[in-house]
């Protein structure tokens, strides 16, 4: 049994059979070129969620490649911890939530990386949240100096009813950026590629192609396939899914459409046989009928300094009055003097407002 990856409701029990989890191991294992003689896996991740107890200690462990595990709260407490790590033992393969990209770019400090080479590292996986394309370069940059090669930033898209990956982005290159008109994005749900007239735009980050033994599909509320670029909701099919939510049929019929194709909840679309997760259907903001993804204002505002990265919420809240929904944003920030709140409140609208208007 593994929680749900989704981010609403009650968790549910995912239901896996010992098959699944095999199955699923022997093809991300191909995926990622597992050597055994010369991988080495680095985490800090808690055994409690997929991309821990899957990626980074069942995948070990049944084939046989080095894991050097630490704590969670040793990471929190100081990140640089898992840098020397991966620099002592040589790690070549490492899975972080996006968050932690920008807290080790912006928490490590070069005092704490005295030695510390990089160059072993062949995949950096970003994964379990919407992958950003400054939080990229902001980690490619903050460590380049230490032998990180920019090449080694992978992604990949993943859930516990799969077991964990669904899609995984290729290790001969560097990640596919897509560069997609805002407007078209948040008006039609088009991932229409911007023409660079210098209308806004939003670049998003594949997470790679499909599993050999997983099928995606976009389809529309009523299950209908949606060309290609147009948004939608993620479904998937493989033979490594799911037997049920535990105790659960309810939820596990609601979760199927015909032929077994398994509603992710997730939103996205593909392009050129490449998956992009553009978000969560149920965290969507419409605003005056425009689709406001809660990730992209908590990127936004992520960045203003003082505001401490990975502790930022959007959520949609209904204004009667208007008859449409208006953002809220809550951020915890460095500073308790009010005078200095009130100026990063004004950053933050302003940083919001750049990013959506």
């Amino acid at each position: 049994l593994q929680h749900s990856s989704g981010t609403t409701g009650l968790q549910k029990g995912v239901a896996l059979s010992h098959r699944a989890v095999l199955r699923q191991l022997e093809v991300y294992a191909g995926a990622l070129h597992i050597d055994p003689a010369s991988d080495v896996i680095v985490s800090w991740l808690p055994l409690y969620h997929d991309m821990g107890l899957i990626a980074s200690f069942l995948l070990p462990l049944l084939l046989g490649v080095k894991l050097v595990l630490m704590s969670p709260f040793d990471w929190v407490r100081a990140p640089y911890r898992l840098l020397q790590s991966i620099s002592a033992h040589r790690g070549t393969l490492t899975w972080l939530p996006n968050f932690a990209y920008n807290f080790c770019a912006q928490k490590i400090r070069d005092r704490d990386l005295l030695g510390v080479d990089l160059s072993c590292l062949r995949a950096v996986i970003n994964c379990s949240e919407p992958c950003r394309a400054e939080s990229h370069a902001a980690f490619a940059e903050r460590f380049a100096g230490y032998g990180l090669h920019p090449a080694a930033l992978m992604t990949c898209y993943a859930m516990a009813e799969n077991v964990f990956a669904v899609t995984q982005a290729g290790l001969d290159g560097p990640v596919t950026l897509d560069v997609i008109d805002r407007d078209a994005l948040q008006i039609e749900r088009v991932a229409r590629p911007a023409p660079g007239d210098g209308r806004a735009a939003v670049t998003m980050v594949s997470n790679g192609r499909p599993l050999a033994n997983v099928a995606v599909r976009i389809v529309d509320a009523g299950g209908a396939d949606l060309p290609e670029r147009a948004v939608g909701e993620i479904a998937l099919r493989s033979d490594c899914m799911l037997s049920e939510y535990y105790h659960r049929p309810d939820a596990t019929e609601q979760a199927f459409l015909p032929g077994g194709w398994y509603r992710t909840g997730d939103l996205g679309y593909l392009a050129g046989g490449e998956l992009y997760v553009s978000g969560r259907m149920k965290d969507l903001i419409i605003v005056g009928g425009k689709n406001i993804y809660p990730q992209d204002i908590e990127a936004a505002a992520s960045q203003v300094p003082g505001v401490h990265p990975g502790r930022v919420v959007a959520f949609g809240l209904f204004d009667e009055a208007a008859g449409t929904e208006e953002v809220a944003l809550v951020a915890e920030v460095d500073t308790v003097d009010e005078v200095e709140r009130e100026a990063l409140g004004e950053a933050i609208r302003q940083a919001v407002t750049r990013n959506t208007a």
